[in-house]
């Protein structure tokens, strides 16, 4: 069976949860970088990656990485990987990627070298001069970094963290893969308390529940590699697809709390869960979070309350974080994981934190401030 260099995008600041959980997989790492997670495996691999992570972003299958400062260099680097080993010829591949602190910057023209490079090899192997690119689609990813070239191929089509589950939204919703970095990071097991009390459209919640019955997250989603009948056995999905169903265990009881003074929100976030089928284990409210019910038990709070960039002034955000320093004092065992990109929320919130953590939410970088008394 092919063994593939695979890799895997990450959120900056959640590599070693990717890692952690292709662990889990049965797989091992081979580099963790600043928003890469690489590692081995066959194209079963690539599905049950696909179906079961909860982090990553998309998996791609790593070509090659060469060095190029001219267009030149990069036709003549592209044009040497085995293209026809995945791209058939009445298939398509449409180019996309980004450069940075390179020679070449131009991201127009190095699409159009890529595309042109790849066209060429495969028309001396297929001895065809046009392509209707009318089957399976392969996505070709480039990153050009201070004249290093990667070359991927896109196995997963939408980013990972669209579940479909998620049908509407409350304004500046976060990504479903940082809401479950975040129940990753309080070290919830399903067995305690579990609290957001500001839930919008209950990502957090969601993510938390699905995690707790051991939900994959992939499981009611489509990937684009499931078109590539040539290369991949349709018998691997549909494997990966019932061996996930059979793991899911709705038996036990949860105790996750989730909140919001907005109560479009909390109707927004109970259809959500439906459809992620966790809507029997989250007891949704609507209720300001200075008037949300201290538990006494130890247990966890996960929130991402408004902040400047997203949702309310300045001056709002500095009061609403004083009032969370005083209500969630009330919460006595409880540890605390809060995500803003306020960078004096400490100062306001009326504590340190006893660890932060840099993570970004999409573009907007935050930190996790967590207290663990």
């Amino acid at each position: 069976m092919k063994i593939l260099n695979l890799t895997i995008p990450t959120l900056l600041g959640t590599e070693s949860i990717v890692a952690n959980e292709v662990r889990k997989l049965g797989y091992e790492t081979t580099s963790v970088t600043d928003g890469r997670v690489n590692f081995t495996g066959d194209f079963e691999a690539v599905c049950l990656a696909n179906i079961n992570l909860r982090c990553a972003e998309r998996i791609m299958i790593h070509m090659a990485d060469f060095h190029a400062e001219s267009f030149e260099e990069l036709f003549v680097g592209v044009g040497k990987i085995p293209w026809e080993n995945y791209i058939g010829k009445n298939d398509a591949f449409p180019v996309a990627g980004h450069c940075l602190k390179s020679q070449l910057h131009s991201v127009p023209d190095c699409q159009a070298i890529i595309k042109k490079s790849i066209v060429k090899r495969l028309a001396s192997v297929y001895g065809i001069s046009h392509f209707e690119e009318t089957n399976a689609k392969f996505p070709i990813h480039f990153a050009i970094m201070k004249n290093t070239v990667s070359i991927y191929i896109d196995t997963s089509g939408e980013n990972l963290y669209k579940r479909g589950y998620r049908e509407k939204a409350v304004i500046a919703p976060m990504r479903e893969t940082l809401g479950y970095a975040m129940v990753d990071m309080s070290f919830w097991r399903g067995d305690r308390p579990f609290c957001d009390p500001f839930c919008g459209s209950g990502t957090i919640p969601i993510e938390a529940a699905m995690y707790a019955c051991n939900i994959a997250p992939g499981l009611k989603r489509r990937f684009i590699s499931e078109t590539w009948r040539n290369i991949i056995d349709k018998s691997y999905w549909e494997d990966a697809r019932l061996e996930a169903k059979e793991n899911i265990d709705k038996s036990h009881d949860t105790f996750i709390f989730a909140s919001d003074i907005d109560p479009d929100a909390i109707e927004i976030a109970k259809q959500n869960a439906k459809n992620a089928g966790v809507d029997k284990k989250i007891r949704f409210s609507v209720c300001d979070c200075k008037n949300v019910r201290p538990f006494k038990e130890k247990g966890v709070i996960v929130c991402n309350p408004p902040y400047g960039e997203r949702l309310l002034d300045i001056k709002q955000c500095q009061g609403l974080y004083r009032m969370m320093g005083k209500k969630f004092d009330e919460f006595k065992e409880a540890k605390k994981y809060i995500l803003t990109s306020y960078e004096d929320f400490e100062k306001y919130y009326g504590k340190n934190a006893d660890k932060k953590r840099k993570v970004y939410n999409g573009m907007l970088k935050c930190n996790i401030y967590q207290y663990f008394k």
